[in-house]
């Protein structure tokens, strides 16, 4: 097995990898590495078949949650002084990288946010656009995408992203869609689930009902989770992908469409292999679920960390839909809302005057009382194929064998109902 399959296959596991988990959690969480540790990342660095992503992404994380004392002494592995002379880091580290990213590189080593067009001249690097070869510097990828991710994105720095993904897109996903009728766009985290069922499918459903078109944005999973995704559930129940924007015109009346990120954007699939390797969830985990390439009107997605669901909220409307509804703190942070904590949903509204508006429904609330529960009811390791029954069951006969998974569905299209009918008040 050479190296590098082997950092494919286990990167948890090697020196670096275990430095990320540690060290990347974020810039209120990161703590110091333990000396036995950090003299494995010092031996890692030293090796010059260490991944160059987790070299970039451990060195990224170091920098910017600020290096104790002890962990200054990684710099003699680079030169010294080099932690603190950005320049002569990024010259030192990434080699390849050409001239004209240096002012953006050594920003962001720095501490220094980004401008949006910095931020777009940044994401084209990272997707590979218009990059020579000799220019290519995976080094400075997982470096960019770890600093970012530990002292967290700004909205000006995802709007760039946003620009430069968009660049992406598969010739059939262009500016023109031929819809005949506004479209919600379904995006739950692509890493999915490990002890709960989806039941994305069926809400794909309640708002063809409520007469929109639904898509559901989908992908492999970059991890952590890898049990359950949408997309494994969409294959298994043979629903209709996506190939271009030109087939909306076709009306569906279960599911609704599926649009998988392969088909979409080559760039941005290829990321999810190096998001495995990276580890640490970067920007692409936020940012994949507010594209827009249908042009969709509304955007249903979720968040875990309650801090993000503004966030998310602001995101869609910057990608051009008119409203958001995100859900937070739903099951492992699915579209499913959780039933014993305190679930909930953020709507956000564009009017077509231009003003924003924004609307909390807490799941707690009286209305909501008949769904609520003590605990969640917990499936280790669910599988595509039971999920896929249960949808089915439920779509024929109005409920399944599972009573929590009936009562998680019927407080979904409450919640979501609630919501929706306070967009569509906003909207007229």
């Amino acid at each position: 097995m050479s190296i590098n399959s082997f950092y494919l296959d286990t990167p948890t596991e090697t020196p670096l990898g275990r430095g990320i988990k540690h060290i990347g959690i974020g810039k209120y969480g990161s703590k110091p590495l333990p000396t036995d540790l950090l003299e494995e990342c010092r031996q890692a660095l030293n090796d010059p078949d260490t991944h160059p992503l987790q070299r970039g992404a451990f060195l990224g994380a170091l920098i910017a949650k600020g290096p104790t004392q002890e962990e200054m002494t990684l710099e003699d592995t680079i030169g010294k002084g080099a932690f603190s002379h950005a320049t002569f880091f990024i010259n030192k580290v990434c080699p390849e990288l050409p001239v004209g990213m240096l002012p953006v590189a050594t920003k962001l080593v720095r501490g220094h946010n980004l401008q949006a067009s910095e931020a777009q001249q940044l994401g084209d690097y990272l997707f590979g656009i218009g990059i020579k070869p000799e220019d290519n510097c995976e080094t400075f990828r997982g470096l960019a995408a770890s600093i970012m991710r530990v002292r967290h994105e700004t909205n000006e720095e995802y709007q760039g992203l946003m620009r430069a993904a968009e660049r992406t897109f598969s010739p059939g996903f262009g500016k023109i869609s031929c819809a005949t009728r506004p479209l919600v766009q379904l995006a739950e985290p692509f890493d999915g689930v490990e002890n709960s069922y989806l039941i994305t499918p069926i809400l794909a459903h309640f708002f063809q009902k409520r007469g929109y078109g639904a898509v559901s944005a989908v992908g492999r999973s970059g991890g952590p989770k890898f049990t359950l995704n949408a997309l494994d559930l969409y294959m298994h129940l043979g629903c209709q992908f996506l190939q271009s924007n030109h087939e909306l015109d076709t009306t569906l009346d279960r599911y609704g469409w599926v649009l998988d990120q392969k088909a979409l954007s080559p760039a941005l699939n290829t990321w999810v292999d190096r998001r495995r390797i990276l580890i640490k969830r970067p920007f692409l985990a936020t940012l994949e679920k507010t594209l827009n390439p249908c042009h969709a009107q509304i955007l249903v997605t979720s968040v875990f960390h309650i801090t993000y669901q503004m966030k998310m909220a602001e995101l869609a409307l910057m990608a051009g839909f008119d409203a958001a509804i995100v859900l937070k703190r739903g099951q492992e942070g699915s579209l499913a809302p959780s039933t014993s904590r305190a679930s909930g949903i953020l709507c956000a509204v564009r009017t077509p005057r231009g003003h924003l508006f924004f609307q909390h429904f807490e799941g707690d609330a009286a209305t909501f009382a008949n769904y609520r529960t003590e605990t969640e009811t917990q499936h280790e390791n669910p599988q595509a194929t039971d999920n896929a029954k249960l949808i089915r069951q439920f779509m024929a006969e109005g409920s399944s064998t599972d009573a929590d998974f009936d009562n998680r569905v019927y407080f979904a299209q409450a919640l979501y109902g609630r919501g929706l009918d306070w967009i569509e008040s906003q909207l007229k």
